[in-house]
């Protein structure tokens, strides 16, 4: 895969593998046979994350958070802006939106979804709709001290590349499975994040043929 040196190309590759607003993804899953495996075909509970890029000229960044080490779920784990969807919620928008203002401060009118990326399932019985979204440069992030440690941006040409992708096997539950991770600037980005990422790639992949 070569990656790509124009932030044009990126933007067009962007707006052309994402699921159109009009179309949210409903039902199971890409990885649900896994989950079924692992943790039963049981109800999940429907979330939303927010996929925010950040166009800063020479590159495409994905904005992503660090959990705080104090929570009980999760702690210290890289993650993108999120949470469950609350009767409130209109959608999986509302949602992500709701969620990246009360985790991290950032002003929704400075965020403009333009699509979502395929349903994926976690081991804590989430079903989570990403939904991508151009951020303006210009926002300001004040994390919520009780859940973010950090805020950072990570290049999406990182992810794009095939030789910065690892794999791990992990035994959960009795079961053997492959973790995919990252590491970029003393981060560590892995399991569901990472697995969205690798679903954000294998689409703008499909979108350059």
């Amino acid at each position: 895969m070569t990656i790509p040196v124009s932030v044009s190309d990126l933007r067009e590759r962007v707006l052309h593998s994402v699921r159109p607003l009009d179309a949210e993804p409903g039902g199971q899953g890409w990885n649900h046979d896994d989950m079924r495996l692992l943790i039963g075909a049981g109800p999940r509970r429907p979330a939303a994350v927010l996929v925010a890029l950040v166009d800063r000229g020479d590159a495409l960044h994905v904005l992503l958070t660090r959990r705080t080490d104090s929570l009980s779920n999760h702690a210290g784990q890289v993650s993108f802006p999120g949470g469950a969807i609350d009767p409130g919620d209109t959608d999986a928008v509302a949602a992500a939106l709701r969620e990246t203002r009360e985790e991290i401060g950032i002003d929704i009118g400075l965020v403009e979804p333009i699509g979502y990326l395929d349903t994926f399932e976690t081991i804590s019985s989430y079903r989570i709709t990403p939904v991508v979204a151009w951020l303006d440069p210009g926002y300001l992030a004040v994390p919520n001290p009780y859940e973010v440690a950090e805020v950072f941006e990570v290049p999406l040409a990182h992810f794009l590349d095939p030789t910065k992708k690892h794999t791990v096997r992990m035994k959960f539950q009795g079961h053997e499975r492959e973790i995919h991770e990252f590491f970029y600037a003393g981060q560590r980005i892995w399991g569901a994040t990472a697995a969205m990422l690798l679903d954000f790639v294998q689409r703008l992949e499909a979108a350059a043929t």
